[in-house]
């Protein structure tokens, strides 16, 4: 274990691993869980938790099919083996073996022969882009359907189709994967992730997996947070896990939604409802520093899980980091969000960004001067320019020691100074080893 003071930002030198290698890493458990047809409950999300215990110790909670959740109910647990269509001639032209997007998710179990006009309507397609699957579901509403190319939808000929959905939509469970690491305060972060979508990398699959690797960096430190990392089902995991924890509610005092990291787009953060956290600070900062482009943009009550966590009966403090945003690609929610969609430097990029605003959240104290009267006599000490340590950047020691007046964090005097913020806490440590600063937040 290395205690809190080891620089979280230093991950790559820590595990000696290059920037390339650690997104290899992450692209390799992908790898293994994209051939999975996940959905909100089901063997699918159940596997996908068991192949991230591999990786950290994950709990394993199970809501039983019923259960109210504030507004919602947790539904019925779906589970699916095969679906194919087969033309008159009994040859497969559809075939759920082949991807886990051709039949609408949730779909009821159906087997039953129909007409051209008949199966139309049971059909969806991307007009658009003609070669893409879409990715549909169903959750709440008791139906079937497939999804096909459009190409393959203009092919059909006007004749009879066997439908086929070897599916179950029964009295079950709601399952989430929940990791807590306890820190020096109980004071928490909260890391979560939506995991229920299929064989889609990038609005799903990225988040899952850079959450692991945080987790799993995370679990060989001692950070002065506790985090609580959640991979959910999306908006009814959220929904459920707030239901069902509302006691735990108030030890979260900022959280990060992870999603759309592995793709090339710049990028965007979306600030939590109440929009000036400190979560939104760090992460604004850390993004502007990057020297790349980026976007900040407002809240808005739609898109991923902070949605839930910032409904006005929580107001938490948590926002979403993401490349590409949900919608504003064209492989969202299709067939062409693939393994070759995400790559290795984008997921590395990705997880390092991550690192760098927990880093900056966890070190992010507030000091006051142990002698604000006056500068005091640095030179005694060593601390003037030129003295015995070359490390020491002077003007760094001189704001710090000029802000630390019980009102001022550490990022707050980075900003106000242009300098960085590994520069600033590094000169506050000094300080705080000559007894001229104290902390006032812990």
């Amino acid at each position: 274990m290395t205690n809190n003071n080891q620089s979280v930002i230093d991950y790559n030198m820590q595990t000696n691993f290059a920037t390339s290698d650690i997104g290899q890493d992450i692209y390799q458990l992908i790898t293994k869980l994209y051939p999975i047809c996940r959905s909100i409950t089901g063997s699918g999300f159940r596997e996908t938790l068991k192949i991230l215990q591999e990786y950290i110790p994950l709990s394993v909670h199970k809501v039983p099919t019923g259960t109210e959740v504030f507004d919602w109910t947790v539904p019925k647990e779906w589970n699916i083996k095969d679906a194919y269509i087969k033309n008159s001639q009994g040859k497969k032209i559809v075939d759920f073996a082949n991807s886990n997007l051709h039949v609408v998710n949730y779909s009821i179990p159906k087997h039953q022969k129909l007409s051209l006009q008949e199966l139309k309507s049971h059909i969806f397609t991307l007009v658009d882009y003609p070669n893409w699957i879409p990715y549909h579901t169903s959750y709440y509403k008791e139906t079937w359907g497939f999804c096909i190319s459009h190409n393959q939808y203009l092919e059909l000929k006007d004749e009879e189709y066997e439908v086929f959905i070897d599916s179950s939509l029964e009295p079950g469970n709601l399952t989430y994967g929940e990791y807590y690491i306890p820190g020096e305060t109980t004071d928490e972060v909260l890391i979560s992730c939506h995991a229920c979508h299929p064989s889609l990398c990038n609005d799903n699959l990225s988040g899952i997996a850079i959450a692991t690797f945080i987790a799993k960096y995370l679990s060989q430190t001692t950070p002065r947070y506790s985090y609580r990392f959640l991979w959910i089902p999306g908006t009814i995991g959220s929904i459920t896990w707030l239901a069902l924890n509302e006691d735990k509610v108030s030890n979260i005092k900022h959280g990060l939604v992870l999603s759309c990291l592995g793709d090339s787009g710049k990028f965007t953060y979306k600030k939590s409802r109440r929009g000036d956290t400190e979560i939104d600070k760090v992460a604004a900062y850390v993004l502007k520093n990057l020297k790349q482009d980026y976007e900040i943009i407002d809240f808005f009550p739609f898109g991923y899980d902070e949605r839930q966590y910032c409904s006005p009966g929580f107001n938490l403090a948590v926002g979403c980091l993401m490349r590409s945003p949900h919608g504003s690609f064209p492989e969202y929610h299709t067939s062409a969000d693939d393994l070759s969609f995400v790559q290795p430097q984008y997921l590395a990029e990705s997880l390092l960004q991550c690192i760098s605003i927990l880093h900056i959240l966890n070190n992010n104290k507030i000091y006051y001067n142990q002698n604000p009267k006056c500068e005091p006599q640095l030179g005694k000490r060593g601390l003037y320019n030129g003295h015995q340590n070359s490390r020491i950047n002077q003007m760094a020691i001189l704001w710090v020691l000029n802000l630390s007046d019980g009102q001022y964090t550490l990022l707050d005097i980075a900003e106000r100074s242009g300098m960085s913020f590994d520069v600033i806490k590094h000169a506050a440590d000094t300080l705080l080893a000559h007894d001229l600063l104290a902390s006032l937040k812990s």
